[in-house]
């Protein structure tokens, strides 16, 4: 449908499961797209050919979220290569290990902030001026549902996509008078690495507890980030969506 024709992206975390179905989607409504990546190189270089297959210029760009002037790096090679940025998905993410909060080894929490929170934070400091100099742009923050049920032995992961939360609509008040747009997709049980350790954990109960009764694909994901993205959602800013199968009411 192009309905992204002309637009250029960039999409931390781009390389697997949701960031690569985002980037995906966006290259087939006409987008081209920057991949950011940690350290899956192949997987990176797997999903520019995918997009480049599509007819869609695409480059892949190393940079860990959790570290500011890597951040920082990366963002100008991707200003450098397509020439401005139209939509960032702030997508990065790891998971926390089941355990206590009176279990948890200090530096394991701090690693899920990091990447999780203070990603999110850096990807949005190092491309908000841009789209504000601009005076147009859409950035999509991606959090979890897990932020609403707070389950037990999950704290990093859930207090991190809490912050999220709280980021994204702090950051859309920020940004609406220049005209950028800023939303947050919160998906549920999602069929990625993340998703199947998480069903290998708990079990099927899992999916029982979806009234849709099966887990989302990054398709779904990127479904909505999409319509996010795109000019059908011009008067939506600083809102949470939650794609999760009607898990959070």
């Amino acid at each position: 449908m192009d309905r992204l024709l002309g637009k250029t992206a960039l999409v931390t975390g781009g390389s697997r499961g949701i960031g690569r179905g985002i980037a995906l989607g966006f290259a087939s409504e006409g987008a081209d797209v920057a991949i950011n990546y940690r350290k899956d190189a192949a997987a990176a270089a797997e999903t520019v050919d995918a997009i480049e297959k599509m007819g869609r210029k695409a480059v892949a760009l190393q940079a860990d979220v959790a570290d500011w002037e890597a951040v920082q790096a990366m963002t100008a090679q991707a200003l450098e290569q397509l020439g401005h940025i139209d939509i960032a998905v702030a997508n990065s993410g790891v998971a926390s290990r089941p355990q206590s909060v009176w279990d948890l080894d200090i530096d394991h929490w701090r690693r899920v902030i990091d990447v999780d929170l203070n990603g999110a934070f850096h990807t949005c400091k190092a491309i908000v001026k841009h789209m504000m100099d601009r005076g147009q742009g859409s950035l999509l923050l991606i959090s979890s549902v897990g932020a609403d049920l707070c389950a037990p032995y999950g704290a990093p992961y859930y207090v991190a996509k809490s912050g999220v939360n709280a980021l994204t609509r702090c950051l859309a008040k920020e940004c609406a008078p220049a005209g950028v747009r800023v939303n947050c997709i919160a998906p549920g049980l999602v069929k990625t690495d993340m998703g199947d350790r998480m069903l290998d954990f708990m079990g099927e109960s899992l999916i029982k507890g979806i009234p849709l009764q099966r887990a989302g694909l990054p398709e779904d994901i990127a479904g909505a980030a999409i319509f996010l993205a795109s000019a059908e959602a011009s008067y939506i800013t600083g809102k949470i969506l939650r794609v999760d199968g009607g898990q959070v009411g």
